[in-house]
């Protein structure tokens, strides 16, 4: 234990001394010692070891900068600080998915056909001058950034917190479109909405209900946590899914099968489909709605969580007053 105690917090410092002084054989040799031995690191070894290599990620060459992305995020799951790791994979991730973007559009520009997979077996030798060696590198890393990502995202802090969320956002969703490689994880992961104001409106009775939910990563479940919340409450009428099942929405680890309870459609007229995800239910008046409706036919699911290590919530909070419930009825019933 002790053996490999060292031989991990050696290999992180000669790895950071050896890649600041750009000496590319010590940084290959310290890489190998990193990766042969990274596996079977203790929690307190990957604490420590998470913010170093974070702060050496922008200085890590193309080749193996995704891979120390995710041993990065492999650290925050394993207890290192995700607000302090953040940032420098956000950063990285960022860069990767621009010089990604250009690597699609030469790649397209080319008439190559379908893009090369993120291994390279496509690849020609050529093909790193003709496209650029980091955009080619950038191409490659985008599954390890999408994963480092993650691991950074499933901190409520982290989220409320790093101010390029959006950005990311963006360059992500430019790449899918240049692609048709939707990198769906991370577009949830950066979807995700906290503390956010939702108003559930049951057509039937036009009572309105007004809830706040946090780290949810799809539909799936959210219509879990909602019918818990208004049919557990005697509220609307339905089938109410399970405690083990909400649970599971919550933060308990594993799936279990559960029944849908409603059909959700949005202000708009347009169904919500569990597929999706709460950032993109419309708003009225600045708050997103869903207007609850019987199911068309039952559908079926395994219950749990889009993010495993993810904590879920849907609050509660209270009927809207009737008058504001009426409204709102009345805007949907326009939208129709």
């Amino acid at each position: 234990m002790i053996f490999r105690r060292r031989r991990i917090s050696a290999a992180v410092k000669e790895f950071d001394l050896a890649v600041r002084a750009k000496d590319a054989d010590a940084a290959e040799r310290a890489f190998a010692d990193l990766t042969r031995g990274f596996g079977d690191a203790g929690d307190d070894e990957l604490r420590d070891a998470g913010p170093r290599l974070a702060a050496l990620l922008t200085e890590v060459p193309p080749g193996p900068r995704g891979v120390v992305a995710v041993m990065v995020g492999a650290c925050v799951e394993r207890g290192a600080d995700p607000t302090g790791c953040a940032p420098a994979v956000f950063a990285g991730a960022l860069d990767a998915f621009k010089q990604a973007a250009a690597f699609c559009e030469r790649w397209a520009a080319a008439g190559r056909g379908e893009l090369p997979d993120h291994e390279g077996e496509e690849l020609r030798e050529a093909d790193f001058e003709t496209f650029g060696f980091e955009p080619v590198m950038a191409w490659q890393a985008l599954p390890q950034f999408e994963m480092a990502c993650v691991a950074m995202l499933n901190s409520p802090r982290v989220r409320r917190e790093s101010p390029g969320r959006q950005e990311l956002r963006a360059a992500v969703a430019r790449v899918a479109e240049l692609s048709g490689e939707p990198f769906k994880c991370l577009a949830y992961a950066l979807a995700v909405v906290d503390d956010e104001p939702l108003i559930a409106l049951d057509r039937a009775t036009g009572a309105a209900f007004a809830l706040r939910m946090s780290g949810i990563g799809d539909n799936f479940q959210l219509h879990t946590l909602l019918a818990d919340a208004l049919i557990g409450r005697g509220l609307v009428q339905g089938q109410a899914p399970s405690a083990e099942a909400v649970a599971c929405c919550r933060d308990q680890p594993g799936m279990v099968p559960t029944t849908g309870s409603f059909n959700l459609v949005g202000a708009d007229g347009e169904w919500i489909w569990n597929e999706g995800n709460p950032a993109d239910i419309p708003r009225v008046n600045g708050v997103r709605l869903v207007v609850v409706d019987p199911p068309p036919y039952q559908r079926s699911w395994p219950a749990g969580r889009f993010f495993p290590g993810m904590t879920g919530d849907l609050v509660y909070e209270g009927p809207l007053a009737p008058e504001d419930a009426a409204a709102l009825l009345a805007h949907v019933a326009d939208a129709r």
